[in-house]
């Protein structure tokens, strides 16, 4: 078959309504897309036309590691295809950069995401914690964790992080839901981002001759130095924040597994020393996400796996496929907590990996030591199937999480 030939048969345009789905179900449209091919194209709920998808693990990591698959380009292609109903980067905002500018943004606060910037807040992590689960014990049961510690728990340590103040890390939250719901509008999302950005903009100036190391102080030390650009500081910022909360969903799927299925939690009360690995396998597992995030532009034609990506096309990858590929992952759909090794992406590949990994590997892990241990009969008050989860939203989680113990 010559390579014409191969270019003009295009995958059908599957319709991706990106549906609410409950507890940590696999999108079955995307079950269908993994299984029609490695490369297949979508139609999402907003934006124009069609774009590329990828799934298989190996295209992936091709795709989000390859120069000619650009982010920045996306600024100047607004319409394409896509889950959220608005676009909430702006143009400079470290998701739409591409090397050399995003390496040089991501390096000014690289030390405060590193193995020791993150031990630096280890243990005022953990008593935090401590301090919200005494809460939890001290009104007893029945209670809603995401209310009393999955969600208060990854805002103040990202705030901790960031050098937020603790009186501000509410008026932090209330901002990053309205950016992450779609049901809102996009002028709410859009006013709230703004408000974000400029509480930013103050704090980040407040510290620009501190030798802090929380983020704003490691911003406010680069736009001093004239590395990066007070708006190149705040966007990202922004984003950081943003991410931070991230773990409440996470956790809040996390934690609906271990106690929808008690044979995962009952293991890792029995065996402490298999937890980190456990929580790699968990967060490889469930579906962190509905549908799939941010596209890149092919600059120049690419192929992939015999098919001709011309340059302008916008492609999507799948993290959540790429974390069940049976090439890489045998039984995917098998929970094994001695899965190794276990090289999953759910925080990303490439340039734009997640910088939070390890954080949120630490938040997990405090959460999943202090809950287990502390609450040990802890087991959910309602049946798996009467949990309620968020409706409507980019990143799926539980609304509530009812427990008693």
């Amino acid at each position: 078959m010559t390579e014409e030939t191969i270019t003009e048969i295009l995958p059908p345009i599957r319709h991706w309504p990106a549906l609410d789905l409950n507890g940590v179900d696999f999108d079955p449209v995307l079950t269908e897309l993994m299984r029609e091919g490695p490369v297949t194209r979508i139609q999402l709920p907003n934006g124009e036309g069609w774009a590329w998808l990828v799934t298989r693990y190996e295209d992936v990591r091709t795709v989000t590691n390859d120069p000619r698959f650009s982010r920045e380009a996306v600024m100047d292609q607004p319409e394409v295809t896509r889950l959220a109903p608005h676009f909430i980067p702006a143009r400079g905002a470290v998701g739409f950069l591409d090397p050399p500018d995003h390496t040089r943004l991501r390096r000014s606060v690289a030390a405060a995401f590193t193995a020791r910037g993150v031990e630096r807040i280890r243990e005022k992590s953990r008593h935090m914690l401590d301090e919200l689960v005494d809460e939890l014990l001290q009104d007893g049961p029945p209670a809603d964790l995401t209310a009393t510690v999955l969600t208060p728990f990854p805002i103040a340590v990202i705030c901790e992080l960031m050098g937020v103040p603790a009186a501000d890390r509410q008026g932090m939250h209330t901002w990053t839901q309205l950016i992450l719901s779609s049901s809102h509008g996009k002028n709410v999302s859009e006013k709230a981002r703004n408000e974000m950005g400029a509480y930013f903009a103050d704090l980040i100036g407040l510290r620009e001759g501190s030798t802090g190391e929380d983020v704003a102080s490691l911003l406010g030390t680069a736009v001093g130095r004239g590395e990066v650009t007070l708006e190149e500081a705040v966007g990202l910022a922004v984003l950081l924040q943003i991410g931070g909360e991230a773990v409440t969903n996470n956790s809040g799927q996390m934690f609906y597994l271990l106690l929808s299925r008690p044979d995962l939690a009952d293991r890792l009360r029995t065996d402490p020393a298999v937890r980190p690995q456990a929580i790699d396998e968990l967060l490889r597992y469930i579906p962190h996400r509905n549908a799939v995030g941010l596209s890149r532009i092919a600059l120049e034609d690419v192929g992939i796996r015999g098919v001709r990506i011309r340059a302008g096309d916008a492609v999507y990858v799948s993290y959540l496929a790429a974390n069940r590929d049976d090439a890489v992952f045998p039984y995917p759909e098998t929970i094994d907590f001695s899965r190794s090794p276990n090289p999953h992406v759910s925080f990303g590949f490439g340039p734009h990996y997640c910088p939070g990994g390890m954080l949120a590997r630490l938040e997990s892990e405090l959460m999943v030591d202090a809950l287990l241990d502390r609450v040990p009969g802890l087991r959910l008050a309602v049946p798996p199937n009467r949990v309620p989860f968020k409706k409507g939203a980019l990143i799926r989680g539980p609304e509530a999480l009812p427990v008693t113990w």
